[in-house]
């Protein structure tokens, strides 16, 4: 019996699994960085009308949701990500804004808060 000679053809060949997974792009659909003392999310999220986005905040986690349905071809097309973030956040100061299919939301990071977690060294 004869081992396969190329990467095709594995047990996986034509499952695609990153974009499957995480969508077109392999899970790049949001940008988010630390700037001027606050975290800035930026997600792409075309095609979506404002009012069907759901953001939510709960014990140190953003959930964003959203769905479409477009009937004229009859389909269903949603969103979901849950983000978690390293330090404490000032509630009260979380800001949203959604333009030209770019979900921006800005999280004031707390007053003397520290890092959550801890170092995890990296051996040679």
């Amino acid at each position: 019996m004869a081992l396969p000679t190329n990467a095709t053809s594995t047990w996986n060949q034509g499952l695609d699994l990153p974009s499957r997974i995480f969508g077109e792009g392999g899970g790049t659909d949001y940008e988010l960085y630390e700037e001027d003392g606050e975290f800035v999310l930026s997600v792409d999220m075309p095609g979506f009308e404002r009012e069907a986005i759901d953001l939510a905040w709960n014990d140190g986690v953003l959930n964003v949701a959203a769905e479409h349905v477009d009937d004229e071809r009859g389909r269903k097309r949603t969103y979901h990500r849950r983000f978690r973030f390293p330090r404490d956040v000032d509630e009260d100061g979380i800001a949203a804004t959604y333009r030209n299919g770019v979900l921006k939301v800005r999280l004031p990071i707390a007053e003397e808060s520290t890092p959550h977690g801890k170092t995890i060294p990296i051996e040679e």
